[in-house]
């Protein structure tokens, strides 16, 4: 017995022996990796393999989804934290991502292995991590390079994501556990590896579930376009990130400064927003970009800022700005913002002529310039046919694949045509708005819409569009006073007195309503109701409710 004994030790050592040097050196590649909620507790643990020496890692993608933050544990008991995601694939359940510190790579596989072939499947442990041999039962090509590997082994429970290696040591893949047979697969470790970010990785409807931000990617044109999809998603979190990491990745690249002070400004940390530009001004190649982009932050800042005063930032400082990116490159662009600068600052006349003039340029001729040029002239109190004249011509130059965009036009000509006392062709144009933008319009709309349908006579329509203003703000009073008069002017008298009792209803201390609510009584018969509320009216100062109470009192 005891010869036995002897002989199994020595078959478990010559097994032992049998392991590759570098198949074991793969294991000090091998990590665990826990993934967490925002509120700290653990979402889910798995493993992974380091492939580069700057934290560069690949795993399974299903722990990271719903996670807040995550951490790896090197063979050697080192934490560090997963700072970002380099790239993810669903369908292979595959992510590419990066930790806070000096990695030890695996090497990976040149090319796939082939059926039969030798294979290791590396643990992870930080003293004995557990080493199996077993053989590739077969492999699929996906990508016409790329492997997907079925090992005819049960993978143990300890296992998910450790790399199966060939006797070289070099990293085939990473192990997944199969949902339909005992047989376990494996994704190519350099597919996973070759996962990298891109502009449109934070539109992923995966990414937005992944609380850990993504890289920037080291192409100029992608990163800002990611710039722009990371301020749209929403997570102050990844914009901030994605701010820093473009300003490092590019730091003479004009817009991340632009983004960081867009930031502060959003903020109101105006001072913050002010250095920043400065440092862009100084900083990046494109000076006249630098310059144009301060100028065009501060114009929108006045513009739409009312509520935060910031005495450095006026719409002077603005143009000077636009000016000093014009001076360096005069291109058309910084004119038009230049011009548009003007126009706030109530310089009418001069902005038009601006305007004009940049319509002029052949490369820079645009409807929008025209449409600028008319809202000057409408400023200037010019003659409506005027302004009817350069919508005219702003509308007929549109592109009629582009003629969204000139919906605004169709809405300033329909007030022009209103001020003409062209009322029907301004219900037109109200219309033809209204259906460029989709029905995407507000209460007030209709508002508007119904009072050039009252002076157009388009009394049925009007009613209609006043009732679609209640329907959409049903607690503005204004609405249902509106429907009220327009009742009465059509004697349709017991609708009117149950529009003006709604009215009085939810604004009790509104004048017009009880005005309405009293001539619809007394136009139903009801005359002492009726000179009560006017008499209401008038004690809540409406000018009107005196004659009224006169004629009616007789």
């Amino acid at each position: 017995m005891r010869t036995y004994l002897t002989a199994a030790i020595v078959l478990c050592s010559l097994f032992v022996q049998a392991q590759p040097a570098a198949v074991k050196n793969t294991a000090k590649s091998v990590f665990s990796l826990s993934t967490f909620r925002a509120d700290g507790s653990l979402l889910a643990s798995s493993h992974g393999v380091f492939v580069g020496s700057n934290g560069e890692a690949v795993s399974e993608l299903k722990p990271f989804i719903g996670a807040a933050s995550a951490v790896v544990i090197d063979q050697k008991g080192n934490k560090m934290d997963v700072t970002r995601i380099l790239g993810i694939n669903d369908i292979y359940n595959a992510a590419h991502f990066r930790v806070n510190g000096k990695t030890t790579p695996a090497t990976l596989a040149s090319s796939s292995a082939a059926n039969g072939s030798s294979a290791w499947l590396v643990g992870y442990g930080v003293k004995n991590p557990e080493i199996i041999n077993t053989r590739v039962k077969s492999m699929e090509t996906f990508m016409d390079k790329y492997a997907y590997y079925i090992f005819g082994m049960n993978a143990p429970d300890n296992a998910i994501a450790c790399p199966f290696v060939n006797d070289n040591g070099e990293v085939l893949g990473l192990l997944q556990v199969s949902n339909t047979s005992f047989d376990t697969h494996a994704t190519d470790a350099r597919y996973i590896n070759s996962l990298a970010p891109h502009g449109l990785s934070y539109n992923d409807a995966t990414i937005r579930q992944i609380g850990i931000p993504c890289a920037m990617p080291t192409d100029l044109a992608q990163a800002q376009l990611t710039l722009v999809m990371a301020n749209q998603s929403g997570d102050s979190l990844k914009h901030v990130t994605a701010i820093n990491d473009f300003c490092e990745l590019f730091p003479t690249e004009p817009d991340g400064y632009d983004a960081r002070a867009r930031m502060q400004a959003s903020q109101k940390r105006f001072d913050d927003a002010d250095k920043t530009m400065e440092q862009a001004i100084k900083q990046v190649e494109k000076k006249d970009e630098a310059h144009y982009n301060f100028g065009k932050l501060i114009y929108d800042k006045v513009l739409y800022q009312t509520d935060a005063p910031y005495e450095k930032w006026t719409l002077d400082k603005a143009l000077e700005e636009v000016n000093e990116a014009y001076a360096l490159s005069p291109l058309p662009g910084y004119q038009h913002l230049a011009a548009q600068i003007t126009f706030s600052k109530a310089e009418y006349q001069k902005a038009h002529d601006m305007f004009m003039a940049l319509y002029q340029n052949k490369d820079f001729k645009n409807p929008e310039l025209l449409y600028e040029a008319a809202r000057c002239k409408q400023m200037l109190n010019a003659p409506a046919k005027e302004v009817i004249a350069l919508l005219d011509s702003a509308i007929n130059t549109t592109d009629t694949l582009q003629i969204v965009s000139a919906a605004p036009y169709f809405l300033t000509r329909a007030t022009a045509y209103e001020q003409a006392d062209s009322f029907r062709q301004a219900v037109f144009d109200y219309t033809r708005y209204e259906y460029l933008m989709r029905g995407n319009v507000n209460a007030n709309f209709y508002y508007i819409r119904e009072q050039a349908e009252v002076k157009g006579h388009l009394f049925q329509q009007a009613l209609g569009d006043i009732a679609r203003a209640i329907i959409l703000d049903p607690q503005e009073p204004t609405y249902y006073a509106e429907m009220a008069s327009l009742q009465l002017r059509v004697n349709m008298i017991d609708e009117a007195l149950k529009t003006a009792e709604r009215c009085v209803e939810i604004a009790p201390n509104y004048s017009d309503g009880f005005l309405l609510l009293g001539l619809a009584q007394v136009k139903k018969g009801q005359k002492g109701e009726g000179i009560a509320n006017l008499q209401k009216a008038k004690e809540l100062g409406n000018e009107q409710a005196d004659a009224l109470i006169d004629k009616y009192s007789k």
